[in-house]
């Protein structure tokens, strides 16, 4: 593996023990559990979230109920599960917004991502894509820079809102290409594709997962992946980094619990979320919309949360974003 993927690779490798404090005694699981997606119904992260709970539900014999608890980016919904009773009964499907990126984004946070949460596995790791509708006169990501740079601040791209991968991605692309464009947020993925698919905004850098769809159905083109190589998916669109050498900007799906949740129970959650995530119907689910199954342990996900944090803090600043 090279770039991003071999950085990862190292942290999951070198990554220190992150156990937190321990929990009252749990009884695990209970008869019903609550799986919270933090964005809107339709997007990537609902997607899954509803694969692994109805995989989960079915492995353990329990009825797992799928929460949307969309708006402020992912931070309502990851707020709840923070502050939740650490049981494992309540658990999260965790994207970088809410957890690495955030904290640059507020003034004032109602949780702290890295002390009152519990990382459990990692997932997946997807690129996003660039998607613009099929009538847009630039083909290319050479051209669309073209298209903003003559009109500076003309040139919309949406996201599932303040921090979130498409966010980021956006940002990042007109930072590189030394660029001004307008970000439009709304509240979940599935809302910014519809978004360009009506012609309100220009393009959306959203996860594979949710674009995937519309892009197989004609509604939306598919102009560049955002990883550092092409995605086995889509062979034929380019990488980003093919026209801006070094950019990568790309979504963790992770999930995680409340903060103060046992180190027992923890691995016991994880051993049974790694039986579902290595399966061969979810990796071959996983592998046909662009993901890789990984599954590591508590430690690994805390590891790739500190330093992913850290990547998309200095990216934040150097765009003088100022926290609100």
């Amino acid at each position: 593996m090279q770039g991003r993927h071999f950085r990862i690779s190292l942290l999951l490798l070198a990554a220190g023990s992150c156990a937190g404090p321990v929990a009252h005694a749990q009884t695990w699981p209970a008869k019903s559990l609550r799986f919270v997606s933090p964005y809107a119904p339709g997007g990537g992260t609902d997607i899954l979230a509803r694969v692994l709970a109805q995989k989960i539900g079915e492995n353990l014999g329990v009825n797992v109920v799928v929460e949307n608890r969309s708006g402020g980016g992912g931070l309502i919904g990851t707020d709840l599960v923070a502050k939740a009773p650490p049981d494992g009964n309540t658990l999260m499907l965790g994207t970088p917004s809410p957890i690495t990126v955030a904290p640059f984004l507020h003034k004032k946070m109602p949780y702290d991502p890295l002390r009152d949460l519990t990382p459990v596995t990692i997932i997946t790791l997807v690129p996003a894509v660039v998607t613009v509708l099929p009538s847009l006169p630039a083909k290319t990501v050479k051209e669309l820079l073209a298209l903003a740079r003559a009109k500076p601040g003309a040139m919309t791209f949406s996201s599932s809102g303040n921090g979130g991968t498409a966010h980021l991605a956006g940002l990042m692309l007109q930072t590189m290409a030394g660029l001004e464009m307008t970000h439009v947020p709304y509240r979940g993925t599935g809302p910014a594709l519809t978004a360009v698919m009506s012609g309100e905004v220009t393009f959306t850098a959203g996860n594979i997962l949710s674009a995937l769809p519309m892009v197989k159905s004609g509604r939306l083109r598919a102009m560049a992946v955002t990883s550092e190589k092409r995605s086995p998916v889509l062979p034929d669109v380019p990488a980003v980094a093919e026209t801006l050498p070094g950019y990568a900007a790309g979504p963790f799906y992770g999930v995680l619990g409340p903060g103060g949740m046992s180190v027992d129970l923890t691995a016991r959650i994880r051993n049974e979320l790694v039986k579902i995530i290595h399966s061969s119907d979810m990796k071959s689910r996983l592998a046909a919309e662009g993901g890789e199954a990984y599954g590591s342990t508590p430690e690994e996900f805390a590891a790739l949360l500190r330093a992913e944090t850290a990547r998309w803090g200095k990216v934040i600043k150097a765009a003088k974003i100022q926290p609100e």
